[in-house]
Order: structure tokens, then C-alpha cells, then sequence
């Protein structure tokens, strides 16, 4: 009921009488539900989930303290459903997500109700996400645990002569097989010069004995994604592989060893950029973000990184150097951050690993 009563603080100090979520990380994290067709219209005193008939029985169970409202039960559209919530329950003020709603969908409510204020707000669940509860930390821990395992594995596997695409799809069933309800991302698994390519995709592209692998994947777990990269040699590693990769390998520890409670987001990119310095036309200055609910979440690392890192975040470190026409490394983990440091959770060797 934290996550309510913070809500409902917010409604109070701003005297809205209600909040409409139609972003599905916000909806499934107020509510707890698990699947997606939902919103959610949280009021100073009461609070609706409202889904459709798919999947109404399923939020009964799950959506403890909220009242489960069928739309199709009431009207032909959500905006049926979120007009009769409204004037039932005397909404006058009703804040909507300014980003996640569509302008199809705010002018139909404006239209629809014209006797109520319809208030833009932004990043007002965002921002009690920023830093995980309990629950959330636990989630995201067996995530990790599931990502590290799922790497172990999947390096029994690879081999010259396979594809990216057959290797994406193994690690994608290992992933999955090891207690994962999915993949939290679409994999990243590359190979030779398109790792210069930071979000390259997989291809029928045949891996090769002294090519580069990058692998970028994730593992979802009760709504959270992991995320992690490593990047390894197929074969032998020639010194210019084992020069870019030692610079990468230093430059991610560097970042780490800045990362505390009270840093701001800005702070890990100064230091990486000492180490990167002779390669830094190949940096790429996005180093890092929130994971939870979404992949990317506040708050972001690099240059422009603005946001305080408090105790509690959980973020990604993942600096790299991508060298056009030759490849690339990168090397991320996910962290949780304390007042005097962070701990990793994925915690797979980043020793360079030759298969």
C-alpha cells in the first residue's frame, strides 16, 4: 500500500482528485497487476483497475485494494469507463500522463467530459520508481542471478560456423528454461565488425574463429528485466581485441568505483573519458541507466546525466568503444547502489573469455 499512499500524497499536495495511468510500467507497478490491456484511475480515497474481460478475473486476484472495473461492461471504450468512474466518484481534477497518453485518447476524454479539468503531469510514477523498494531489489537480484546462469550456459555453445541468429535463439530458450517468463529486451547477440554497432541485430551472419561476440540480453522476471553485456573472442584473441577490451574492461571499474549514493549521473562519464581518451572518437557517451519495469529508466549516465544517484537505484554501467569496419567491446552489469558504493548483480566473470 506504499506505493498508494505516495500516490495519493501527491493527489492531496496538488489538489487533483485523480490520476489516469495508461503506461503499462506504471499501471502493473501501483496496481501489481501482471499482464498488459489495463489502466489504472488511482483517487485520493479509491483506486480502479480497468482491464476488459480477458483479463478481469486475473486482475481480481492480483490487484489487491483496487476495485476491478470491466469497460466493455459499461461502454464501448475505456473513455466510457473513465467518464462513468469520474462522475460517480465526483473527479473534477483529473491528472494524465502528458507522454504516455495519445492525443487520440486525451481529446476523446476532453470531449467526452467536458465538465472536467484534464491536467497534464509528468514522470509522477517515474519518479517513485527511481529508487526500488524491497520487493523490487529481490525481483531484480533473482533476474541477474538468472542472466549470469543463462551466460555460463550459453558459452558451452557457441561455436564457428553457427549464426547470430542461432545463438540469439539458444540463449533466448536457456534464458527462459533457467526461470525466466521471458527475455526482458530484445537480445543483442553480434559478431566480428558489426559489433562496432552498439544495438546491432542478430543475422543469418556466420560467426567466425577470431571474431568479436557481443552479447547484450536480459532475463524478465515477475515484470523486471536484467540486463547485462559481455562481450567474448571465438578462438584466439589478436593484441589490438586484447588492447580495446583491457581499456573497456578498465574504464567500466573506473565507472563503478564512482558510482555512490549523492553522485549525480554525469559523474562516472568524466572519469571513463580518462581512460578512453585515446579512442574517445569511438566512445559512445550513453553509459548507463535505470532497469526495473522498463529497460531504460532514470537514471541516465553520460555527459548530460543530471539526476542525483540515490541509495537504492538500480542501474547499468556499460561503457564501449565501437571502431567502424573493425568491432567493438562493451561490458555492463547491473548494479544497486549503497551510500558508500554499489554492489554488482550480475556478476559474471569480465575477465576476457576465449571460446
Amino acid at each position: 500500500m506504499e506505493r498508494l499512499n505516495k500516490t495519493q500524497k501527491i493527489l492531496k499536495d496538488n489538489k487533483w482528485d485523480a490520476l489516469f495511468l495508461v503506461k503499462r510500467a506504471n499501471v502493473n507497478y501501483i496496481s501489481r497487476f501482471s499482464d498488459e490491456a489495463a489502466y489504472a484511475l488511482v483517487g485520493v480515497n479509491n483506486q480502479f483497475l480497468i482491464t476488459d474481460g480477458r483479463f478481469f478475473e486475473l486482475a481480481q486476484d492480483e490487484c489487491k485494494g483496487f476495485q476491478i472495473v470491466n469497460w466493455q461492461k459499461i461502454g464501448t471504450s475505456i473513455v466510457d469507463a473513465v467518464k462513468e468512474m469520474c462522475k460517480s466518484n465526483g473527479i473534477k481534477k483529473l491528472g494524465f500522463e502528458r507522454v504516455a497518453t495519445s492525443y487520440d485518447l486525451y481529446d476523446k476524454l476532453h470531449n467526452s467530459m467536458p465538465d472536467v479539468e484534464l491536467i497534464p503531469t509528468n514522470n509522477v510514477i517515474e519518479d517513485l520508481r527511481y529508487v526500488k523498494d524491497e520487493e523490487e531489489i529481490e525481483i531484480l537480484k533473482e533476474a541477474s542471478r538468472i542472466t549470469d546462469k543463462s551466460f555460463e550456459d550459453i558459452l558451452n555453445f557457441i561455436k564457428p560456423g553457427m549464426t547470430e541468429n542461432e545463438v540469439a535463439a539458444k540463449l533466448e530458450y536457456i534464458i527462459k528454461s533457467n526461470g525466466a517468463s521471458g527475455v526482458g529486451f530484445e537480445t543483442i547477440l553480434i559478431s566480428g565488425k558489426k559489433t562496432s554497432l552498439p544495438h546491432g541485430k542478430p543475422n543469418d551472419k556466420v560467426i567466425e574463429k577470431g571474431d568479436f561476440v557481443t552479447l547484450d540480453f536480459g532475463a524478465l522476471y515477475k515484470g523486471y528485466t536484467s540486463d547485462m553485456t559481455r562481450t567474448i573472442v571465438v578462438g584466439t584473441a589478436n593484441e589490438k581485441q586484447i588492447e580495446i577490451y583491457n581499456i573497456v574492461k578498465k574504464a567500466q571499474q573506473v565507472g563503478l568505483d564512482t558510482i555512490k549514493a549523492g553522485v549525480t549521473s554525469k559523474a562516472p562519464d568524466d572519469k571513463i573519458r580518462e581512460i578512453v581518451k585515446d579512442y574517445v572518437e569511438y566512445y559512445y557517451p550513453g553509459i548507463g541507466h535505470g532497469v526495473g519495469r522498463e529497460l531504460h529508466e532514470q537514471p541516465f549516465l553520460g555527459k548530460n546525466g543530471d539526476r542525483i544517484i540515490e541509495k537504492n537505484c538500480i542501474i547499468t554501467v556499460e561503457p564501449g568503444i565501437y571502431i567502424p569496419n573493425w568491432g567493438g567491446v562493451r561490458i555492463e552489469d547491473t548494479i544497486i547502489v549503497t551510500e558508500t558504493g554499489n554492489e554488482r548483480l550480475t556478476k559474471s566473470s569480465k575477465d576476457l573469455i576465449c571460446v
